[in-house]
């Protein structure tokens, strides 16, 4: 379960970096992404999926959390 660092850019899109991998993503689709929870299978711009459990209230951006590889 690798540590991921999220960030919100101006333009609204969460990049999702893993350091140890230098991986840096766009993350494109999150399965619950709504006032209420966030999180689930969370699909990046490279075509890979990570899961998180949904957590409510979602996140403040950034943060870091650890995601499992799907």
């Amino acid at each position: 379960m690798p540590s991921v660092m999220l960030r919100k850019g101006s333009d609204g899109k969460i990049s999702f970096y893993v350091a140890k991998k230098d991986l840096e993503e766009t993350i494109v689709s999150v399965e619950r992404d709504d006032s209420d929870t966030w999180g689930g299978t969370v699909e990046l711009s490279d075509g890979s999926k990570y899961y998180i459990d949904p957590m409510s209230p979602p996140p403040e951006f950034p943060t870091t959390m650890r995601f499992k590889r799907c």
